[in-house]
């Protein structure tokens, strides 16, 4: 095992750990990688944030003024949001995953400096600590508008930000079976990147409430259990009939497929609060999408889980985060949520030593178990004072640090 890691107890001593599991895993998975190997995935990430008054932590409409202030590569990466509070990211393709978190790194130092010479913050968090009570500052664009018309008071209090990782699969019939092999996967990667316990001034007793508002949409949810692409456009041509989605940009299932590039795109995260878990997600993504490639040109089925029971997990999911529980959906019982951890990582794990990512994810991992999840590390600065001016301190002064600098 990399970094003197092999004989470490990572899981959480009930069930199966990922390191005395792992010897097991990384053999089987390479030799499947030998009869279907898989060239390197490209991956990107858009990363959502909001832009925040230090002194109260209340968000600030101020997305147009600070996207002026920024320049040269980095400006062309940034794009408005639903809200005048929200900005969005947009990293380039990459196939090495340390190349994208030193842009990571850049891209958020650059619209923090921006920010912060406009009077404001950026924050990577995944609802507003105060809210955002009626309908919020719209960012000028006639499609903001227009779903304001159609869905009226949805959009109240709405501003959720969440990261997005896109990898790349050319073959669009291999994109929708790739979605349904990772479909088991979508709770667990929701529960280690949960970062929204906190709206409306109080903890929400989420661990990420940024789900639970996107849930208002209709199609924000887990994806079905596609036969195939013309299933999946027969699904999306009956929700524009319906008007549950007004374009399929608005096909917010929690894995979909890319409409403008040729990508499988994952939505399940909130915005992560440090770039250090930014990347470590982009991996875990881009392992679990790799492994699914693989069993799916070598003709294995994808395990049929039952629609239910997946928005069952993600709900506990949403509710638990990583420090609680999450729910098996093989034997239908509530285990520790870092038990389904190590089990996704011994499933990922060879894709992640194939590519290369594997150091660095588990380093990542392994000082997420020790620091906790953005939500719980929210929660402990919550809990020493009740302010939420804390909160907010603790979001700005994460957000754009380098790994290093991070405890």
């Amino acid at each position: 095992m990399p970094d003197g890691t092999r004989g470490t107890q990572f899981g959480t001593g009930r069930g199966t750990s990922l390191v005395t599991t792992a010897k097991s895993a990384a053999t089987a998975g390479a030799a499947a990688a030998a009869r279907h190997p898989i060239p390197r995935l490209t991956v990107g990430v858009e990363e959502e944030f909001l832009l925040l008054d230090p002194a109260t932590g209340r968000v600030v409409p101020a997305a147009e003024d600070v996207r002026r202030r920024v320049d040269g590569r980095v400006a062309t990466s940034l794009v408005p949001e639903l809200t005048q509070f929200q900005l969005e990211t947009n990293s380039t393709v990459h196939t090495d995953l340390g190349l994208l978190q030193r842009e990571l790194f850049e891209m958020r130092g650059a619209v923090a400096v921006a920010a912060a010479a406009t009077g404001v913050r950026l924050a990577a968090c995944g609802t507003a600590l105060h809210g955002n009570a009626g309908m919020p500052p719209l960012s000028v664009c006639p499609r903001y508008h227009a779903m304001l018309k159609e869905f009226g008071a949805v959009l109240r209090g709405q501003g959720v930000c969440g990261c997005h990782v896109h990898v790349g699969i050319d073959d669009r019939e291999e994109a929708v079976r790739v979605s349904n092999h990772v479909r088991p996967w979508l709770p667990i990667l929701q529960a280690l990147t949960s970062n929204s316990p906190i709206s409306d001034s109080m903890d929400t007793g989420y661990a990420s409430w940024r789900a639970m508002m996107m849930g208002r949409w209709p199609s924000a949810r887990p994806p079905p259990y596609f036969r195939s692409v013309r299933h999946y456009e027969r699904l999306v041509d009956g929700m524009r009939a319906s008007g549950a989605i007004l374009d399929r940009g608005m096909i917010y299932w929690l894995v979909r497929l890319s409409d403008h590039v040729p990508t499988l795109e994952f939505r399940a995260a909130d915005s992560c609060a440090t770039v250090a878990e930014t990347t470590m997600l982009a991996g875990l993504v881009r392992g679990l999408a790799a492994s699914a490639l693989r069993e799916v040109r070598a003709g294995v089925r994808a395990p049929w889980i039952d629609d239910t029971l997946l928005s069952a997990a993600w709900w506990r999911a949403a509710r638990d985060g990583i420090e609680g529980e999450g729910l098996d959906l093989m034997s239908g019982r509530r285990v520790p949520a870092w038990d389904l951890a190590d089990r996704l990582i011994e499933h990922v794990r060879p894709s992640l030593e194939e590519s290369g990512d594997w150091p660095l994810v588990f380093r990542v991992l392994c000082r997420l178990r020790r620091r906790g999840s953005g939500a719980a590390r929210q929660r402990a600065v919550y809990a020493s004072r009740a302010r939420l001016a804390d909160v907010a301190a603790l979001l700005i002064r994460q957000t754009p640090a380098a790994p290093a600098e991070l405890p």
